[in-house]
């Protein structure tokens, strides 16, 4: 499981925790999404997309009144159907000189977005094994295959990487 925990200001406009959470995650905020709180859609109106109630600019944070431990959730790009359980911990005074939103822990590298939802995701993970990945590492850094300098070869070798740190997440690069 991979998680984040963020700080954010409970004056912030609903428009900034997507916006947030497409940061923590490494995501580049391309595809459709919207929160599920309390059996009411929220979201940012986009062209050619359904439509919501209420101005994601003009509803603060703070208008939900979150108990310790509630959750909802929060659903993008609707054709890979990635759902983020959001939990509310507690609500903490403003520290005036703070920056926020500020993310402060978390767990593992986020699934990368488009990689085909959380099956594909796994499938994926199993299918990038250390074994399977250092055998073809091994053959892409063949004297003779270096010599051709293949471009194919850099893109795997950079997908290589993303799975070789699948488990680590690096909390002062999504600051």
């Amino acid at each position: 499981m991979m998680w984040r925990r963020l700080w954010m200001r409970s004056d912030s406009p609903m428009a900034d925790l997507p916006h947030s959470l497409q940061i923590v995650m490494n995501w580049a905020d391309s595809h459709l999404h919207h929160f599920l709180i309390g059996g009411k859609r929220y979201g940012l109106e986009r062209s050619g997309a359904f439509g919501f109630r209420d101005d994601a600019f003009q509803v603060r944070l703070d208008r939900f009144d979150f108990r310790p431990k509630e959750k909802f959730s929060y659903t993008s790009n609707y054709y890979d159907e990635w759902q983020l359980e959001i939990r509310f911990e507690e609500r903490l005074p403003l520290e005036v000189k703070k920056s926020y939103p500020v993310c402060i822990a978390g767990k593992r590298a986020a699934p990368p977005e488009d990689c085909g939802g959380p099956w594909r995701f796994m499938a994926l993970k199993q299918q990038y094994s250390l074994w399977d990945m250092g055998e073809r590492l091994l053959e892409i850094l063949d004297d003779e295959n270096l010599a051709q300098n293949r471009e194919d070869d850099v893109g795997e070798v950079n997908t290589y990487l993303y799975w070789l740190n699948a488990d680590r997440f690096d909390r002062g690069g999504v600051n």
